[in-house]
């Protein structure tokens, strides 16, 4: 069952002698819910300012839960776990090829739930605005875990997400990465604080998005293995794949760290953009830690180390500087090249674990790991 409470201000009016009462605009529902029926109404029938409160427990929705409800800027949307609780959302029972949770819809802020075993992609936001998802998990899902997709996807933020398991059977992993940003356009856009690792396909996609996409203190780390046994298996293994499809556009990298894919840790993937590429890591991938071989990128203070294609494949027309590749810049040693620490539960405000991996002490070169 679901529970709403609204409170409804009074104001009084003097007419004359007497009084008349006035009632002011109600506030905005909190809803309660705790089955799956509920659930999904509250998601197709909130108004701005909603907020919906989903009890602990695992929940088996059998059709996909949606909405094109609008919150606004100042009033947006909460969809969230209740107190402390945990809230996991299963696609098992779902139709073959359905998506968990599809927003077509501005301003919601969605926090500290898990969507788990979709048949297809686990969360989907099309066309979205203003959208905030915060320390949410998308896990062993039949296509990419996150998706950000179509024109006018503007200022959303993505912070603190873990993608992980994700393979899509039919196109034997060809498809399935941790995060999409793909197949549209719009500014504003921003990645933060996720860890993207053993997906079939990539960490990260930018395929044909053409508006600029801003990642950062975000770990790419396990994608392309073959963990399902597929003989077709196709999936590519790329940390971060920045482009596709013809596009030319300057993503933008800052701070993040990719190591043990079986592609290359960094790539433009044809994309002729000035792509910019700072402060970042790239270790023990299995073809080059940064491949930016046609375009314009901007290639500055990154770390390649121990990648077996090699640290660089990069044009006449890429910038690059103070890179450990680069002349007269050393290799500062790693601290620690021990990884378990990178899937520690993540800090109490939702941060990504603390580590040594990966670390330096460097001021001016590569990943903090943070």
């Amino acid at each position: 069952m679901s529970r709403r409470t609204a409170l409804t201000a009074v104001a009084a009016l003097a007419l004359g002698a007497g009084l008349a009462a006035l009632p002011t605009q109600a506030q905005a529902a909190t809803v309660v819910v705790s089955n799956s029926t509920d659930l999904s109404n509250a998601i197709r029938n909130a108004t701005p300012g909603t907020v919906i409160q989903v009890r602990g427990g695992t929940y088996y929705p059998t059709a996909t839960l949606q909405s094109t409800a609008n919150g606004t800027s100042s009033s947006p949307i909460t969809l969230t776990a209740y107190g402390s609780e945990t809230v996991k959302i299963d696609g098992s029972s779902l139709p073959s090829g359905s998506w968990i949770f599809k927003l077509t819809a501005d301003y919601w802020n969605v926090s500290r739930i898990t969507f788990q075993n979709s048949p297809d992609s686990a969360v989907v936001c099309q066309s979205c605005t203003g959208t905030v998802w915060n320390n949410i998990k998308t896990i062993n899902g039949g296509d990419s875990g996150f998706t950000l997709t179509g024109d006018g996807t503007v200022n959303n933020t993505v912070r603190n997400l873990d993608s992980y398991g994700h393979y899509d059977r039919a196109t034997h992993g060809e498809n399935a990465d941790g995060i999409a940003v793909k197949y549209g356009s719009g500014s504003g856009n921003l990645i933060t604080g996720a860890r993207l690792y053993n997906n079939s396909d990539d960490g990260l996609d930018h395929w044909s998005f053409s508006s600029p996409v801003t990642v950062e203190h975000t770990w790419a780390f396990g994608n392309g293995k073959n963990r399902w046994s597929d003989s077709a298996f196709a999936g590519d293994g790329n940390g971060y794949k920045l482009g596709g499809d013809g596009e030319t556009v300057a993503h933008v990298v800052n701070n993040s760290a990719a190591w043990d894919n079986t592609g290359n840790g960094f790539t433009e993937n044809s994309n002729r953009g000035a792509i910019v590429i700072n402060r970042t890591t790239a270790y023990a991938n299995g073809n080059k830690g940064y491949y930016f071989a046609t375009g314009a990128a901007k290639l500055g203070r990154n770390l390649a180390v121990s990648n077996t294609g090699g640290s660089v494949a990069k044009s006449s027309s890429v910038t690059s500087y103070m890179n450990n590749w680069d002349s007269g810049v050393s290799t500062p040693a790693f601290r620690s090249t021990d990884a378990s620490t990178t899937y520690n539960a993540r800090q109490s405000d939702g941060s990504l674990p603390v580590t040594t991996f990966l670390t330096t002490g460097s001021t001016t070169i590569g990943a903090t790991m943070d």
